[in-house]
């Protein structure tokens, strides 16, 4: 496999902190290929896209599925992002992607959006998966400067009547006595919309429940290569071989350049990493005032996104950084560790016991992509949720499962073949010059005489 970042970032170093795994045990890892096995349909990457995939296919079509997985179940994104399950998908602005596809497109991809909570919702109820939900009240957008202010109040009327939901305005008096309080918040906009969750408690139970319906799941199985023969696909592993009429790639942001090789330059993973405190007293989290338990993110392009859980931990996300060596890592940590402090300054001296990182999945276009691999029979991928795959991943497995069985189509912002980045394997440079910019454009607001 051929990847565009260090080997640190595909190994065990950037999750071993991981706060999600202290909340669960983990079940032993399934078993790994071994010689040939058969399936109808074979899926590669076992995390909220794949398996969805696979529990649509077995309960829904009665299909005879294997998922093969190159670590464990929820390795990847799946079972390590902030556990927000939103609206969301693209990093293009509604008015960009209203010019490029058109009005009946747009509404096609919000009703898209909408339904995608929903369904994990749907099926957390329907398998009994405790995954923690809580924040049903919807996500935060906090001006992080007094003019993303003003436009969140035009976003905000774009939203009530696009969307058709309930959208909030929070000016800046407001937000202490909403418990939103901090020196970068400038007021705030609430869609009530979504709700968050533990993510790998969530992949596990999604993958519990594929299973139960009749999937297969195959661990410690990293495909080396795909290869075709009399119509079938030949997913090889060191030691074996997954023989399927049909393929299905659900890899996001770990895929690599050659599998398949259609994939090359298509994709690009960009990091986000997150810290978590311990848990803190009631009077720590008085000093501060941010006793809201709602998702919420800043306006800045370079977002951070952060949320109170029930057991008084706060969670806080960063995006950035280009490389991924263990040195990297630490600079990206400290990074994580001073924006917080800023953010929220009563609580410099609260410890920060969890770090991890890991890759959200971006496209030349900004657009998620369900379709077609290349010119290939019966094979498809679905990947790029633009940091958005909780609901999003999910909705789009189930979305994978239908072309797999001949049902449904592929909504148009989506259905756009993936144009390539410049620059092949070193494109992640292209993301020097985006985050120079960003940090330049997403700067604060000047202080005023007397501030400090």
């Amino acid at each position: 496999m051929r990847r565009i970042y260090e080997d640190h970032a595909y190994g065990q170093g950037p999750v071993t902190e991981c706060y999600w795994d202290t909340t669960v045990q983990r079940p032993e890892r399934g078993a790994a290929i071994e010689g040939e096995v058969g399936a109808e349909v074979a899926i590669l990457g076992a995390g909220y896209t794949g398996l969805s995939a696979a529990l649509h296919l077995a309960r829904d079509h009665g299909a005879n599925v294997a998922v093969v997985e190159a670590n464990g179940i929820g390795w990847g994104a799946s079972g390590r992002n902030g556990g927000f399950a939103t609206i969301g998908g693209t990093k293009a602005s509604e008015a960009t992607l209203l010019a490029r596809y058109g009005a009946a497109a747009m509404a096609e991809w919000r009703g898209v959006q909408k339904d995608c909570p929903d369904l994990v919702a749907e099926i957390l109820a329907r398998y009994g998966i405790d995954a923690d939900t809580h924040s049903h009240e919807g996500e935060t957008c906090v001006a992080h400067r007094a003019g993303a202010f003003d436009q969140l109040r035009e976003e905000a009327e774009a939203i009530r009547q696009n969307y058709g939901v309930e959208v909030e305005l929070m000016g800046p008096s407001d937000l202490p006595r909403l418990g939103m309080n901090g020196p970068q918040f400038f007021g705030a906009m609430r869609m009530k919309l979504g709700f968050a969750l533990n993510p790998l408690k969530y992949v596990l139970g999604l993958a519990a429940a594929a299973k139960a319906e009749g999937a297969r799941v195959y661990e410690n199985s990293p495909v080396e290569r795909i290869t075709r023969e009399d119509g079938a696909y030949l997913l090889h592993t060191v030691r074996g071989v997954l023989r399927a009429k049909k393929l299905i790639v659900a890899t996001n942001g770990y895929s690599s350049e050659d599998v398949p090789d259609w994939m090359a330059g298509r994709y690009l993973p960009a990091q986000s990493a997150i810290i978590v405190t311990r848990e803190m007293r009631e009077e720590e989290i008085a000093a501060q005032g941010w006793t809201t338990h709602g998702m919420a993110y800043d306006t800045r392009n370079l977002l951070h996104y952060f949320r109170l859980m029930p057991n008084r931990r706060m969670l806080f996300g960063v995006r950035g950084g280009t490389s991924a060596t263990p040195a990297s890592q630490e600079a990206m940590r400290a990074r994580a560790r001073a924006d917080f402090e800023a953010m929220f300054p009563a609580w410099r001296h609260v410890e920060t016991p969890h770090y991890w990182s890991g890759f959200v999945c971006l496209t030349r276009g900004l657009t998620p992509y369900i379709g077609p691999i290349g010119d290939w029979d019966n094979a498809w991928a679905g990947f790029a949720w633009h940091g958005n795959g909780v609901a999003l991943g999910t909705w789009s497995g189930r979305q994978l499962a239908r072309l797999a069985v001949g049902e449904g189509g592929v909504p148009a912002l989506m259905a756009r073949k993936p144009g390539r980045f410049p620059l092949g394997t070193w494109r992640r440079a292209l993301l020097v010059g985006a985050y120079a910019w960003y940090g330049y454009v997403d700067r604060p607001d000047p202080l005023r005489p007397g501030e400090i």
